[in-house]
C-alpha cells in the first residue's frame, strides 16, 4: 500500500467480515473500477457482537475469501488476527450518537460503537482514498459517513446498491445458516418492504404502508418480524409523514437467523 500511494495511485478499501458473496463481489468490481489499488479486508470484529454465540458461529473461510478477492483483481487482501487489530485493552473507541438510536441501535446495544471504532481503525490503517459499503446495511451506512464527516477523515464513502437473488432476497453470508424451508419463505422480507414502498409512492401514509408491509408478513411460519420501520434515510429516525427520501427497513428472524434488508424511497 505505501508503494502505491508513493506512485499516486488511488487507493480503494472494502471493508468485509469475510464468507464473501456476490454482494462483497460487486464491492470489489466498484472499486475495482473507481481506484487503482484494491484492498479488501477481512476481519470478523468481536466488539461489534451484542451475542458471542452470533460471533461464534459467523462463517469464516478465508482461503474461499482470497480466491475470491484474487479473481476480482484485488490488489491485497488485509486479514489480520483480533490481537493485531487489538494487541492491548481497547481504551478509545468511537460513538456516533443520534443515528443509533433507534432500528439496529435499540436491538443490538454497542453495535454501532464497534462498527464505527473498527471501520476508523481500517480506513486509518489503509488511508483508504474511497471505501465502499453495501446499501443493504443502510443504517450501518449512515453511521460510517456521520463519522467519516464529523471526524474529517479523507476517505470518500461509496455506497452500492444491494445485490439480490431472483427471487429478491438480499444478499448476506447468513443466508447460507438457512434450512431449505426457511429459504423459500426468506423472500417476504423483501416482498413486504416493497409492498411499503408501492403504497408510499401512492400517496398513503408511513403508518398505512407500514400496515401493508406487516400483512405480507403476517402468519408466516418460524418468522418473528423484530421490528419493520419507515425511516428518514439520513438519520435513520422512524418517520409518520414523508417529508424527504425514507427507507423501509426490517428485521426479522427466521428461526435463529437473523436477516436485516431496507428499501429506499424518494
Amino acid at each position: 500500500m505505501k508503494a502505491a500511494r508513493g506512485q499516486g495511485k488511488t487507493i480503494g478499501v472494502v471493508p468485509t467480515m469475510g464468507a464473501l458473496h456476490e454482494g462483497h463481489a460487486e464491492l470489489i468490481r466498484r472499486a475495482r473500477a473507481g481506484t487503482d489499488y484494491v484492498v479488501v479486508t477481512v476481519f470478523v470484529n468481536p466488539i461489534q457482537f451484542d451475542r458471542k454465540e452470533d460471533l461464534d458461529k459467523y462463517p469464516r473461510d478465508l482461503a474461499t475469501d482470497v480466491a475470491l478477492s484474487e479473481s476480482l483483481g484485488t490488489d491485497a487482501v488485509f486479514a489480520p488476527p483480533v490481537e493485531e487489530m487489538y494487541p492491548d485493552e481497547l481504551m478509545t473507541s468511537v460513538d456516533v450518537t443520534g443515528i443509533t438510536t433507534r432500528l439496529e441501535g435499540e436491538y443490538r446495544p454497542g453495535h454501532f460503537k464497534g462498527v464505527a471504532t473498527v471501520v476508523a481503525k481500517l480506513l486509518n490503517i489503509v488511508q483508504a482514498d474511497r471505501a465502499y459499503f453495501g446499501e443493504k446495511d443502510a443504517q450501518q451506512l449512515a453511521v460510517i459517513q456521520k463519522m467519516v464527516t464529523d471526524l474529517n477523515l479523507p476517505s470518500e464513502i461509496v455506497p452500492v446498491e444491494t445485490v439480490r437473488e431472483s427471487d429478491g432476497l438480499a444478499l448476506s453470508s447468513r443466508n447460507r445458516l438457512l434450512t431449505p424451508d426457511q429459504r423459500s419463505v426468506a423472500p417476504l422480507v423483501y416482498k413486504a418492504l416493497s409492498a411499503a414502498r408501492d403504497a408510499l409512492r401512492s400517496g398513503k401514509t408511513p403508518v398505512e404502508a407500514r400496515t401493508e408491509a406487516l400483512k405480507v408478513l403476517a402468519g408466516t411460519q418460524d418468522m418473528t418480524v423484530q421490528y419493520l420501520e419507515i425511516a428518514d434515510a439520513a438519520n435513520m429516525m422512524p418517520v409518520d409523514r414523508m417529508t424527504g427520501p425514507v427507507r423501509v427497513a426490517a428485521a426479522v428472524w427466521l428461526g435463529k437467523v437473523r436477516l436485516i434488508d431496507n428499501v429506499l424511497v424518494s
